[in-house]
This record gives structure tokens, sequence and C-alpha cells, in this order.
């Protein structure tokens, strides 16, 4: 890449984050109503539990948002309806930033000193202080081989030591979690090292210009002592999770409900981002239709919806209501991938000029209508999404109008010697996604291709995905994607989905893909000298990925929202999609 190629590719993400502040519609009520109110209970209701509870395996938004009341990390970031707000990094259960100034970073720019702020307590009995060695067994509970965590390749490519442990830790009997707990007990991090109760100290392999959003992540969680008596994400361990948060869960039942109360070892003063308003939270599941719950959330019936948009039909009536908003955060949802590796057709998608023939299918103006028409989202042609690291607007393969090319997929099946495909297609049920996997397969139908769709309604596919590729029990899908953080996050799109070594268990590399040159450019990325310098890499390995057409990219949507009447205190976290429910508080 040219020096010039570089400086645009810099200057555009710069442009795209700063533009994105301005474009979220609705209001912002954070101080509607007057002084914030406390008692209440908040009503949330939707579709499908979570994937992972467990804090070290939490891999989709509706987990990240649920984890923040009970799960405290060293670093996190502030809701807000400006965006921009929204992306510095902040202290969390840290006393402050580390920086090379105070001493916190090392003069080589890979030792990293955090000291822990006094006050954080577990709701245990009695209540005791998190400490930093919590913290690092919550390091070492990412490579657990019973729910290993989906962003454990984050750490493995960043901290010294951390690929031997959970090569080591992989061995381990998955179901016995004495053994497990042993493994801890008996191996350490190199790169991770309580020095005493309130003082961390993590070793880089290498400098990495975003390790403290690393250090936010839901998934670095402390995990206090009691979490070895269970097996990791198991029935048991859902059962008993301890909080340092001002929310404790108090009942669960499992693709039920959850109810949350008050954890009485929080203290206000000792929490920078969070509140506590409502008396109580409650979550309850199992409702698949969006219009039933937006219908019960204009009622007074229910305040907030779980997992499931605002209905499409929904929005041009509600355009000006101010329980309604269009908040921005760039993604790629949904986008269609492939398994690379599963024997379906003769193995016929690990191929890259079948790959790239179906690129040609896909009529987006179709899947925009679906979401809500232009002002929910946009055509989107590349890997990474505009308003995130390394971003440059490039379509490999370009349609009419948007619209697909039927014929232009065809004529490349037939010159690949694959023109007829039929290919396993499972679609969650809730919210759009039916008619999003129906619009896709009538797409495929119109370039020969057949489709088998079959429902997932418990949402189990990016579970499992990973594991049934090899045995072909899907051969495509469309899973969405957020970023996990925002800000210099290049990697959090192209490494979880990407990187060809991370691919297994609870892998977001759903369908295996796997090319050196790549995976060469993600750790020229993870080791360049700044962040303008990384989104050059970052952007040379978008081109390559769309190059070998391992996904399709179909949109970038905005997330709409609304609340119920008695809601206030509205503030968005885009790596949740959802508002921060610890600073919600009720009117009556």
């Amino acid at each position: 890449m040219t020096a010039r190629e570089m400086l645009r590719v810099s200057a555009g993400l710069t442009g795209l984050v700063v533009g994105l502040a301005g474009c979220a519609a609705g209001g912002d009520d954070a101080s509607a109503g007057g002084r914030p109110r406390d008692g209440g209970t908040l009503r949330i209701i939707g579709s499908s539990d979570v994937g992972h509870l467990d804090p070290a395996a939490v891999s989709d938004t509706g987990a990240y948002g649920l984890a923040r009341t009970f799960a405290r990390t060293l670093f996190g970031t502030r809701a807000s309806n400006d965006f921009q707000e929204t992306l510095p990094v902040r202290p969390d259960v840290a006393e402050r930033i580390p920086t090379r100034e105070n001493g916190g970073i090392g003069k080589d720019r890979r030792t990293y000193t955090v000291r822990l702020r006094e006050g954080v307590r577990w709701n245990t009995a009695p209540p005791r202080p998190v400490t930093a060695q919590d913290f690092v067994r919550g390091f070492k509970r990412l490579c657990n081989p019973a729910a290993p965590s989906a962003g454990k390749g984050y750490f493995i490519s960043t901290l010294k030591g951390m690929e031997e442990f959970c090569r080591g830790y992989g061995g381990v009997d998955a179901e016995d979690p004495a053994a497990m707990a042993a493994y801890q007990r008996d191996h350490e991090i190199a790169g991770v090292r309580a020095k005493d109760d309130r003082t961390l100290v993590f070793t880089l392999k290498r400098p990495a210009s975003d390790f403290l959003h690393l250090l936010s992540l839901p998934y670095t969680a402390a995990a206090p002592k009691e979490y070895d008596g269970y097996v990791p994400d198991g029935p048991q361990f859902r059962r008993h999770t301890i909080s340092d948060g001002p929310y404790q869960i108090t009942e669960y039942r499992p693709g039920v409900s959850y109810v949350l109360g008050h954890n009485p070892a929080w203290r206000a003063d000792g929490d920078p981002l969070r509140e506590r308003h409502a008396a109580q939270i409650r979550i309850t599941l199992g409702q698949d239709s969006p219009e039933a719950v937006q219908r019960q959330i204009e009622q007074g019936a229910a305040d907030l919806a779980w997992d499931l948009p605002v209905p499409v039909s929904a929005i041009p009536r509600l355009r000006n209501d101010p329980r309604f908003a269009l908040r921005e955060t760039p993604n790629t949802s949904p986008y269609l991938v492939f398994n690379t590796r599963g024997p379906g057709n003769g193995g016929a998608l690990g191929r890259r000029e079948v790959r790239r023939a179906l690129e040609y299918a896909i009529d987006r103006n179709a899947l925009i209508k679906i979401v809500g028409g232009p002002s929910v989202a946009r055509p989107l042609h590349t890997v990474i999404p505009p308003g995130t690291s390394g971003y440059a607007s490039v379509n490999h393969y370009p349609t009419p109008d948007e619209s697909g090319d039927p014929a232009k997929c065809r004529e490349l099946l037939g010159k690949a010697g694959r023109p007829k495909l039929t290919l396993r297609f499972p679609h969650r049920t809730d919210g759009v996604h039916k008619l999003i996997a129906r619009s896709i397969a009538d797409d495929l139908d119109a370039c020969g291709v057949k489709t088998k769709l079959i429902a997932d309604s418990g949402g189990s596919f990016h579970a499992g995905a990973p594991a049934r590729a090899r045995a072909g029990e899907w051969d495509i899908a469309a899973p969405d994607r957020v970023p996990d953080w925002y800000g210099d996050n290049g990697r959090s799109i192209v490494q979880p989905l990407f990187d060809g070594r991370g691919h297994g268990r609870n892998s977001a590399n759903y369908g295996g893909y796997d090319n050196p040159e790549v995976n060469a450019l993600i750790d020229a990325a993870l080791t360049a000298r700044d962040a303008g310098h990384a989104a050059g890499y970052w952007q040379q390995a978008d081109q390559k990925i769309m190059e070998d057409a391992a996904i399709v990219p179909l949109l970038d949507r905005s997330q709409p929202l609304f609340h119920s009447s008695r809601v206030h205190g509205a503030l968005y976290l885009p790596a949740t999609a959802g508002y921060d429910y610890t600073r919600l508080w009720l009117t009556p």
C-alpha cells in the first residue's frame, strides 16, 4: 500500500466516525421527566435466550447488555446518544487509564500496570473485595474447553504466554470442573500477573494500539473463585452467577425469563460508568413476533424489546415519536457466510470461483426494503463497514442498481462447472431474519441454486456453527456482526471472522475461512506502530477477503429502538445495540 493510499484510508476513517455523531434520529430523553427516580420494574420482552450467559463466553449483543449489569471489567465505555462520547475507553474497576506519562505503560509499550479502585465487592456472604487475582482467573477462563471465549483470539495474538496456556487447557476434560480448576491453579499466563491484591501487570508480545479496548470487552470481567466449582456456562453455572455490578440475577428460567434485583454490595461511588434506578429488571422470552412486542410496549404492558427490532411497518408512523430513535451502529448485519470446509455439493463452496459467482446473486435493494428502507440500511460491499477502522468504499462485484445479476451468477457457475447447487440454509425465525432468508433463497433460485431453509427458532447457529461445518450440517447462513468495540477497532471485525488460525468451537469464523496472506495482514495490523498504519493493513485484508469471496456483505444497518412512555434516561451502547439498562429510570 502506498503512502497516499494509507493516508486516504486513515483520513476516511476519521471522517466517517466523526460524521456518525449527527446521524441518529429520535430525541435524547436522558433528562426527560426531571431528576432520575428510583424504583419500579423495568419490563423487557423478546424472543431468544442468550447463547452464553457466562461472561467469559458471551458472544451476542443481548448477552453484552446483560453482562454489563453484573460483570465489571477493568475499563469500559460510557453510554450516550452522541456516538463520539461512546468511543473513548474509560476506567471501570481500574483507578485510571494507564499512560506512558503516569507510568502505567512501559517505555517499550509492552508492559501495562493497572491499579484497581477500592470499594468494588462481590455479592457474596459476606461481601468481599474484587481482587487482581479475580481478573487473572477471568483471563484463564477464556480458554476453558467447555465454553471457550469467541474473543480468545484477541488475547492469544496479544498477550505473552496466552497461546501456550490455551493450548494446554484444550486437553483438559471439558465436563470436569475440578480438572479445569486444577489446570488454572497449576498453570500461569506469563502476560497476566497479579502483583498484589490491587495491582495487575500485563505483558504483551508486541505493542498493540488497541489493548485498552480489549480490556473493556465483557469477557475480560473479573471471575470469583466460586466459578471454579462449575462447568463454564453450564446449567449449574447459570443458576449461580455472582455479581460485582449494580444488579444480580435473582431468578433464571432457561429460555423463559430472567429477574434481576439490586446487588446490595454495589456502591455508586465505586462505579463511574453505571447507575442503578430500577428496583428490578424482568426479561421475558419466547415472543417471536416483533409486531406483538411493539404493541405491548406502545400499550404500556412492557418497556423495551430484548432482541427484536421495531417492526418495519411501524417505522413511518413513529418517525416523530419521542419514544422512537434510529441509532447509528456501524455493522455488517446481516452478511452471507459460506461453509468453506463442508462436504456439501462435493465441497463446491471451498472453491473461490463458486463463491465469486454467488456474490452476484443478491438483490440488496430487496433486503433494504425488508428492514425498513434507505433511512435504516445501506448496501454494503466490504467486510469492514463504514465507521470502522480500515473501511474504504470498494465494490468488487457490482450489479445493476444493487438488484443482483442472476445471469452473471449462472454464467460464472457454469464456467466453474457447478451450474446446479443445493445449499442448506439455517435461519433465525424471529424479527426480519425469516424474510431476509427467503429473499436470499429467491435470489439464489434465480441463478439456478436451490436452498433448503432450516428454521433455527432457538438461535443456536452462532454457538454451534464451527463444530457443524465439517459435518456439512449447513452450507450458507446469514448472521449479524456488530463490532465488539468502536474507535481503533479494525481487528474487531477482521480477526474473529477471518483469522483461520482461530477457527474452532465458539469461533465467529463460522465457515472456516483460512488464507495465510490474510493471516499475515492481520499480524501486520496488530504490530503496526499506530492506528493509522493498522487501518491500512485492515483495508488490505478486507480487499483480499473480498477477492476470495469469503462472505457476501449485505447491509450496514442502523438500529431502530422504541421504549415505553415511562422509560427515561435512554442512553445508547453501540456494542450492545441497545440502551444501558443501568441508566434507565421509570415514572409511574
